[in-house]
């Protein structure tokens, strides 16, 4: 599995764009009009929707082309219990086997989010750009210590799909009255004290409580005439 660094710029590019909400859902991905914003290839871009296709975050259509998918509040319920059962089951696995130097990277995962403002600060609604991949990198650090990339592969595409509704529903995430703080300081202390009963407890009750807010905003984007099923 290539780490982001060793991706292709144009792959990276594309999936920040779409993960940012650069183009609505239902949008057509043009691979003529991609190649020229990204100054490459058409062939270049259609490799890049077509890994992009695998991760779910772009839908390929016969005879019609590449979209951004249309958003569904019933797959998105089915991705977070898909992604509970695979995360719950990883970390338990992390807790296992991680060693002292998968706690250092944890550490130094919860400290740079912890760091790292939430919002944007500029009057844009939703994430700072910088937290987001913070928060990322801690949820991913918190399952390395497992050892298995099949497991790993499978959270990450699975968490990357259900980003897309948190981006569409952000100021609903961003203004819930919530600790969000809080429960990844839970999180990290219970994976360090080793205790996988209620780390995966507490991982579970984290994602669930984020698909509880964000199928409360969808209820919103439907009646406000978004591209949003339920």
């Amino acid at each position: 599995m290539n780490t982001p660094a060793q991706e292709p710029a144009v792959l990276q590019r594309i999936r920040h764009a779409i993960l940012d909400g650069e183009w609505p859902p239902e949008h057509r991905l043009a691979p003529a009009a991609l190649a020229t914003r990204f100054d490459t290839s058409t062939t270049v871009i259609r490799e890049a929707l077509t890994r992009l296709t695998g991760e779910h975050l772009v839908e390929s259509r016969t005879n019609r082309g590449f979209f951004i998918p249309r958003l569904n509040l019933r797959e998105f319920n089915d991705l977070t219990q898909l992604r509970c059962a695979t995360e719950t089951l990883a970390l338990r696995l992390a807790i296992e086997r991680g060693d002292l130097l998968w706690e250092e990277s944890l550490l130094a995962a919860h400290h740079r989010m912890l760091r790292t403002p939430r919002q944007p600060g500029t009057g844009k609604v939703g994430f700072n750009e910088e937290w987001r991949v913070a928060h990322w990198a801690f949820h991913q650090a918190l399952l390395a210590g497992c050892g298995c990339e099949t497991m790993l592969r499978i959270a990450a595409t699975l968490a990357q799909s259900t980003d897309l509704y948190r981006r569409w529903a952000a100021s609903a995430v961003v203004d819930a009255k919530r600790d969000v703080e809080h429960e990844h300081r839970e999180l990290l202390d219970a994976a360090l004290a080793r205790d996988a009963e209620r780390a995966t407890a507490l991982l579970r009750e984290h994602l669930e409580e984020t698909a509880r807010i964000l199928t409360a905003a969808g209820l919103r984007l439907v009646d406000a005439g978004q591209a949003l099923e339920s």
